[in-house]
């Protein structure tokens, strides 16, 4: 590149300040605005990062940096046409996940990407993973179909329940992380999911109405395989069993568990244990004439994983390649198409109390 990519920075909570670092630290981009409605957040973040131009309104920042590449974290309802104004702009876009709060803003986006040429990666952040990236390479090696059992519930007070309830604003728990697990799924089973049923709870009155902060989602894949996914937020929730990631086949199963080396525990309310893998346990179902396993359980260690800045540095780094190498990315968008499609089936089956068939 003859000059670094010019990139305007929309949101300043925790995922934009963990991507703006990322960029800032890259000398192949030029961050050339911080965009927040939020003066403290977006001001201590200039602040750190040596001064830079601040704006509280995205389309006045838009016109007035025009950026090459438009880097979206904000709350999920304005994803959509806060990516769509970029697109149409003529630039680039890193947008959080999810997409769009609607299957079809989300296809709109994706096709107005394809129409403009320009490029569109989505946070998936698991997927620049290394340890969940052998966590699903395992997975594959355990026949057909699979069991596919996770969760991620959070027991969140003082400004992380602030940010929940602002993020059940718009969606629910299971749409807002489901996202990240049915896309793991997808990528076990390889299979069309086919059909999605969802049970949930409005644990409190502190929400939205109609907004629930508990729910549990089931999708069922063509090959047969299965999974659920449960999420729940708020300051009731337990600390007891709030992570499994755990998967099971006809040849055995492999599952994130604790290192038995490792003597430091964290709770649910922090953030890197909500990628950290830990260790990868794994079995082999292979018995002999005696009935007795044949194999003994592998430990896999991951104790070189990368942190939560660290996955936000290589998120950045993939953009770069996409733009740079101009690699295709239809997949990708598609997938991210795909999950928020199985996730926003669950949020309706819950609503609805019927099975959703895609």
């Amino acid at each position: 590149m003859s000059h670094p990519l010019r990139v305007l920075v929309v949101g300043c909570g925790n995922m934009g300040a963990s991507h703006a670092r990322a960029y800032h630290r890259m000398p192949e981009f030029e961050i050339v605005g911080l965009v927040s409605r939020g003066a403290a957040s977006r001001g201590a973040l200039s602040t750190e990062l040596g001064g830079l131009p601040e704006f509280s309104q995205y389309e006045q920042a838009l016109a007035a940096t025009r950026p090459d590449v438009v880097s979206i974290n904000t709350y999920p309802e304005t994803h959509g046409p806060y990516a769509r104004a970029a697109i149409d702009a003529g630039c680039h876009v890193f947008c959080e996940k999810p997409l769009a709060v609607s299957v079809e803003e989300a296809e709109a986006i994706v096709h107005a990407a394809r129409a403009r040429r320009r490029k569109l990666v989505i946070g998936y952040i698991l997927r620049v993973h290394p340890a969940w990236t052998r966590f699903i390479e395992i997975a594959r090696t355990l026949g057909r179909p699979l069991v596919m059992r996770m969760n991620l519930n959070q027991q969140s007070h003082g400004r992380a329940w602030d940010w929940h309830r602002n993020l059940m604003a718009s969606m629910s728990p299971i749409v807002d992380c489901g996202v990240h697990y049915v896309d793991v799924m997808c990528q076990m089973t390889g299979a069309r999911p086919i059909r999605v049923s969802a049970i949930g709870a409005r644990l409190t009155d502190d929400l939205q109405p109609g907004m629930y902060n508990y729910g549990q989602l089931q999708v069922t894949f063509e090959d047969g395989s299965v999974g659920w996914y449960e999420a729940g937020w708020g300051p009731m929730m337990s600390e007891v069993a709030f992570f499994v990631k755990d998967v099971i086949g006809p040849r055995g199963c492999v599952s994130i568990v604790k290192d038995p080396n490792d003597a430091t525990a964290t709770g649910s309310d922090d953030i890197d244990s909500h990628t950290k893998t830990n260790c990868l346990r794994l079995h082999h179902s292979a018995l002999d004439a005696n009935n007795e396993f044949v194999k003994a359980d592998e430990f896999i260690s991951t104790e070189d994983e990368p942190d939560h800045q660290a996955l936000c540095d290589r998120e950045q780094a993939y953009l770069l390649r996409a733009i740079t190498d101009d690699l295709d990315l239809t997949a990708h968008m598609q997938d991210a198409v795909n999950s928020l499609r199985i996730v926003l089936a669950a949020d309706e089956s819950y609503r609805t109390g019927r099975v959703v068939t895609l």
